[in-house]
């Protein structure tokens, strides 16, 4: 696990280090500061600091028949932040897979001291970056015939020559595979999957802490702070559509909470009708184990957004009827504990301006709506002009001003939080 979060690492993070953190975070943007009047020398000039990150946000725009627009121009786009506009400095159009750069932005104001080398032109000419990360901690071992079938179907329907796409795993199948286009990476990487998810019994049946399952919490902690990395990373490769499959059966931080109440009450000796969660002490803290799942979530779909990363989170369980005869949960924690976890799958999509592929089972038409979405598409660059930085969330909006145009994007975005 310690070595999942290392793949994606890009030159731009031997720059950085090289700057000595001097350069601001993505999205960021820093107040100008002046020197007192009283500590500046007869005659010298005041001198300002300024550092502004280019703020970058993708765009879909359809007309009245759902076809994609492809000739807009910056003119006729405009973005707000928090309800005020911006200047667009740089427009990409990526149409059918195709980089077309129609404006470049500007350089951004160079922090005062700091010498960086000029930037130099890519070849790297991949319209397309895909993400597949593989929650195999939250996937039943059952699955895992239904998660292979699912890449393959992947690999079929949807990564095409060209696209440039990484494998991750956070359990037991061990991928870790940097960015490439080697179809044959992601053929032998299907080979390799394995779910291993507790099973219900193994959540009821196990010793409780004060908060919660620890076994539970431990692997949803895994599986946050490695996409989490993740997305930090991404942050260094711009003007791309960065769509991060995201194929996992979901979080529940407290689920089966009677079926719990009553094994643990059988093993010390009391009745279930004597326990009160919500004072017992071997049951503190789980009360906010919804909370807690919220703050995981918001965590990471704010570096998503920062990132300018879409999720597009796919539950390989397809279509949840009722529990397996062998798992003895009743029927109603089990249609609680499902749509949790499909809810919290929802919540990463909705947030991130993707898609969730959840309680169905025609996976081949989401793979070809993902298709289309990060086929056809805009990425739309500005220097934000608000110098708060206390303002950590910030709205955007896009607008087009031709008519019978519709157009998608993000709606927020997040400032990094400051290094402690």
């Amino acid at each position: 696990m310690r070595n999942t979060a290392k793949w994606l690492t890009l030159p731009a993070f031997v720059l950085a280090s090289i700057a000595g953190g001097a350069a601001a975070p993505q999205n960021a943007q820093q107040p100008a500061t002046q020197q007192p009047a009283g500590q500046q020398q007869a005659g010298q000039q005041p001198t300002f600091r300024v550092q502004v990150d280019l703020v970058t946000t993708d765009v879909i725009a359809r007309d009245g028949q759902g076809q994609f627009v492809s000739d807009l121009k910056t003119d006729e786009f405009e973005v707000y932040e928090d309800g005020v506009k911006q200047d667009i400095v740089s427009l990409v159009l990526t149409h059918g897979g195709r980089v077309f750069n129609v404006q470049s932005p500007p350089p951004a104001p160079v922090q005062e001291g700091i010498i960086l080398p000029a930037a130099r032109p890519t070849n790297d000419a991949a319209g397309r970056v895909f993400l597949i990360f593989i929650d195999d901690l939250h996937l039943d071992f059952r699955m895992t015939p239904r998660t292979r079938d699912l890449m393959t179907r992947m690999l079929r329907n949807l990564i095409h020559d060209g696209d440039m796409f990484g494998i991750v795993s956070t359990g037991t199948s061990s991928i870790s595979e940097q960015l490439t286009y080697d179809r044959q990476v992601l053929e032998s990487s299907i080979k390799r999957v394995a779910g291993s998810g507790l099973r219900p019994e193994d959540i009821i049946k196990t010793a409780q802490s004060s908060q919660g399952h620890p076994e539970l919490r431990y692997r949803a902690h895994v599986a946050f702070s490695t996409a989490y990395q993740l997305m930090r990373n991404l942050e260094s490769l711009r003007n791309r559509r960065k769509a991060v499959l995201y194929i996992s059966s979901g979080y529940d931080f407290n689920p089966f909470a009677t079926s719990r109440l009553k094994y643990q009450s059988e093993m010390f000796g009391d009745s279930a009708e004597n326990i009160d969660p919500f004072t017992d002490q071997r049951f503190q803290g789980q009360q906010f184990a919804e909370a807690d799942l919220v703050r995981e979530l918001a965590e990471l779909t704010r570096a998503a957004n920062r990132a300018n990363a879409t999720f597009y989170t796919i539950d390989p369980r397809g279509l949840v009827a009722g529990p397996d005869l062998d798992q003895q949960v009743e029927t109603a924690e089990w249609q609680e504990h499902i749509r949790e976890t499909q809810d919290s799958l929802r919540v990463l999509a909705e947030q991130t301006g993707g898609i969730a592929v959840v309680n169905q089972n025609d996976f081949d038409r989401a793979l070809k709506r993902i298709d289309n979405e990060t086929s056809d598409y805009y990425v739309l660059g500005y220097y934000s002009n608000n110098p708060d930085p206390l303002k950590r969330t910030r709205r955007i909006e896009v607008k087009t001003t031709r008519n019978n145009v519709q157009v998608w994007s993000r709606t927020s975005y997040s400032l990094r939080p400051p290094a402690q």
